[in-house]
């Protein structure tokens, strides 16, 4: 099973290495405008394989591939000074007109993957841009509030103390500052936030929940700001993505989709709960949110449909 990914910087790479550590796939493919860097990334990861599991690792170009089950685009630019948001996702969007039509014209059956921020609008305009090649949305998918859900996850575990893989709760709308965290549906197990809680004399009161939310949602510019970029949370969400599409695990995961389920805003990519498989997206889940948390989702999917209307001259 052969992976493409475009755009070998720290995202594309992670994401390259953490395939490696988790044996999935059995080719990746790196392809990069700095074919230098690559190439280098290629090497690099490579020789991790000894220590993990028996991939084939190397540099190539769209040519290459031909056959891919899905790619990965982390392809973009970065946000010069003073530049203005418009202007970086018209410079974004230009990349994409070039780098999905790159990837369809070789790997037309190929699941695109988008991890470039801004992630719902970039997953918005490789939609746009497949749609000339008749690829369905369902096979255009970014990773959305993916690594968001697992940091809401993280955070809550920790502060009831337990394994955050037995807390089930979801953040859904923008990927950026106007995500929805919905405290309403969390539960541990089987068992409701709150009454677990109760049950278990934790105290959860409304501070605790704000500083829960604060750090969620300001979890990627804490991490910038000490180290400049954020890789392995997204790496590892990617990794986890391509898994369950190549194995068609069935699993639920909050990515990106175009025009989803749930909101009343049409021409808009947001994430919310999918059902995600081997052919894309199979399915979407309706939360049942509570008043407050659907009027934050609809402003959620208003902050995008601007980003997206202010771009439409451009496309």
């Amino acid at each position: 099973m052969k992976i493409g990914i475009v755009g070998s910087g720290l995202v594309g790479s992670t994401a390259a290495y953490a395939m490696v550590m988790k044996g999935i796939g059995r080719e990746i493919v790196l392809v990069d405008k700095n074919s230098k860097r690559a190439e280098a990334e290629a090497k690099d990861i490579v020789h991790a394989v000894p220590f993990a599991s028996p991939l084939i690792v190397r540099k190539g170009d769209y040519e290459d591939l031909k056959g891919s089950r899905l790619v990965i685009v982390s392809a973009g630019v970065s946000q010069k000074p003073d530049e203005s948001r418009l202007d970086l996702l018209k410079r974004n969007a230009a990349v994409f007109k070039e780098v999905i039509p790159g990837i369809l014209e070789n790997a037309p059956r190929a699941i695109l993957i988008i991890a470039t921020n801004p992630v719902d609008i970039m997953t918005y305009l490789a939609a746009h841009y497949a749609s000339r090649y008749e690829i369905p949305v369902s096979k255009v998918i970014g990773t959305g509030t993916m690594l968001d859900t697992a940091r809401f996850r993280t955070l809550l575990g920790e502060h009831i103390g337990v394994d955050a893989q037995h807390v089930h709760a979801y953040v859904i709308g923008e990927h950026g500052d106007s995500e929805v965290l919905t405290w309403s549906l969390a539960t541990i197990g089987s068992m409701h936030l709150e009454a677990y809680c109760d049950r278990q004399g934790i105290l959860l009161n409304d501070g605790m929940r704000r500083k829960i939310d604060e750090d969620v949602r300001n979890a990627a510019y804490a991490i910038i700001d000490g180290k400049d970029a954020t890789y392995y949370g997204i790496g590892s969400a990617l990794s986890k993505l391509a898994d369950v599409i190549l194995h068609e695990q069935r699993s639920i995961v909050t990515v990106s989709t175009p025009n989803p389920e749930g909101v009343d805003v049409k021409d808009v990519s947001i994430s919310t709960p999918h059902l995600v498989g081997g052919e894309g997206v199979l399915a979407t889940l309706t939360l049942p949110l509570n008043e407050e948390e659907q009027d934050l989702l609809q402003h959620s999917a208003e902050v995008i449909h601007k980003a997206i209307k202010e771009l439409r001259d451009f496309l």
